[in-house]
């Protein structure tokens, strides 16, 4: 058995008696600022500890997402028509999906980006449209000549007027033509202007009338507008409350719409404006947009892959005047992948500050074609998209985002303008984890300064001690 006397000879912290020692006043200064460093340094040493560390590195991307990413995007056209508006997308492998509509809405809107209604439902405007075979017939003129000096007139004298949009040049207008000329004869034998005074039909020249078809928001030649006494009458905002007729261009189906339009005037004179509801009528008449603009939203799915998603006015049977097209745009907002909320990028800053700084960097930017750029203007934007992953401490993923940078130009096109957004991603991605420190560094650390301090303060202590007493000694004359 050990004896007390030999365990007492491995004490490292052997003691001195109080009798044998002597308090300064210099010690005690000393030992009020040891005091307060260590205060300071532990302080300093537990906010680091409880600070989180990251280390950024790049790496391959192994995106767990699929081969696709979803892309959301609002966009504002003051000078597009809803009724033509059409989204279209493409990539390097081959894809190429025309006029998107299943994951799309479109709202006209007025020239301040305001919504002027509902969604806009365009129905079959680009389908397959029936012109008939009569172009080898003798063609004898029976629809009206409008000019903006007579336009108003001619739409309040009668009840139902059906107007031909046209322009002279276009090759729809002049398939329409025969059947359009016949019909109104048909239609002035049956419903006699005179005697009948319900229906007339009408055109106008757009090339001519550039001011009146640009009034009535006309920007596809050609269109066929339904204007019913007493309901085109304008709103606060000057819009007009009208409709358009998506039908077949045959003389049969001409006929047949404005005999529809003509006959439910007898039954209920007083219920006259936009009151036909006939089936056939659902299908073929839709209300035209009563502004010249248009906001389009919506997403889609497109391969990880160099793409394009352009937006342009698109139609299987109409014609467009490429000079008087205008893409400007104002984009509400554009981003990829899942859609992250401010919160949740407000709840990240910790790791990363920098974090969602690109993640929808064209939102609330407008891009307006100047009228000294001239006409067929295409706008064109190049994205190049990184992902960024973001990594706790135990290696699960906190957020997936995709932030990108853009470069927008103007360029003359010789066919339809068109607003294009190219989109490429980058084969990295930048990857952000968490770096936790362990309690026993922190524990090591904290016995550091404390040892440290107290060291150094014992040193500092013993210094200016034999300094004082040195001098004190030379002071007194004393020879040593």
């Amino acid at each position: 058995m050990i004896s007390p006397r030999k365990l007492k000879s491995v004490d490292f912290y052997r003691k001195i008696p109080r009798d044998l020692t002597e308090a300064s006043l210099s010690g005690a200064g000393l030992s009020i600022v040891a005091a307060l460093s260590m205060l300071l340094l532990f302080g300093m040493e537990f906010s680091s500890y409880l600070a989180v560390s990251t280390t950024t590195s790049i790496v391959i991307d192994k995106s767990s997402d699929g081969d696709f990413l979803r892309m959301d995007f609002n966009i504002s056209f003051p000078s597009l028509s809803c009724e033509f508006a059409a989204v279209d997308v493409s990539d390097v492998l081959g894809t190429n999906r025309l006029n998107v509509t299943k994951t799309i809405r479109k709202f006209s809107i007025d020239s301040n980006l305001r919504p002027t209604g509902s969604e806009f439902h365009s129905g079959n405007v680009l389908s397959h449209v029936n012109h008939g075979d009569e172009s080898g017939e003798e063609l004898v003129e029976g629809s009206v000549s409008l000019s903006s000096r007579n336009f108003d007139t001619f739409l309040h004298q009668y009840p139902i007027s059906v107007v031909n949009f046209y322009a002279p040049w276009c090759y729809w207008c002049n398939l329409l033509k025969p059947s359009w000329e016949k019909a109104a004869n048909q239609i002035k034998e049956r419903y006699d202007p005179e005697m009948d005074g319900r229906v007339i039909l009408a055109k106008v020249d757009c090339t001519q009338e550039v001011d009146l078809c640009r009034r009535n928001h006309i920007q596809g030649y050609p269109s066929i507008r339904i204007f019913r006494k007493g309901s085109d009458l304008r709103d606060d905002n000057a819009h007009h409350d009208h409709e358009s007729y998506y039908g077949d261009r045959d003389t049969e189906s001409l006929v047949k719409m404005v005999i529809g339009l003509v006959e439910p005037i007898h039954l209920e004179p007083q219920k006259l404006a936009l009151e036909d509801k006939s089936d056939n009528a659902s299908k073929t008449l839709k209300k035209a947009p009563s502004t010249g603009g248009c906001r389009i939203e919506g997403y889609m799915r497109v391969k990880k892959v160099p793409g394009n998603l352009m937006v342009s006015a698109r139609s299987e049977s109409h014609s467009f005047d490429s000079s008087q097209m205008n893409m400007s745009h104002v984009v509400n907002h554009l981003s990829f992948g899942r859609r992250i909320t401010p919160e949740t990028f407000a709840d990240l800053k910790r790791l990363a500050p920098y974090l969602g700084g690109s993640y929808n960097r064209l939102d609330d930017r407008s891009f307006i074609n100047q009228h000294d750029i001239g006409p067929n203007v295409t706008i064109e934007h190049y994205l190049q998209i990184v992902k960024t992953e973001v990594l706790n401490s135990n290696g699960h993923a906190l957020i997936e985002e995709y932030e990108y940078t853009a470069h927008s130009s103007v360029a003359h096109s010789y066919y339809l303008p068109v607003a294009k957004f190219h989109f490429e991603l980058s084969p990295m991605q930048v990857l952000i984890t968490e770096n936790s420190k362990s309690f026993s560094h922190f524990i090591t650390n904290v016995c550091a300064i404390i040892g440290g301090v107290f060291t150094v303060a014992g040193i500092l202590d013993s210094i200016l001690h034999q300094t004082m007493t040195l001098m004190k000694k030379i002071e007194l004359g004393k020879n040593f």
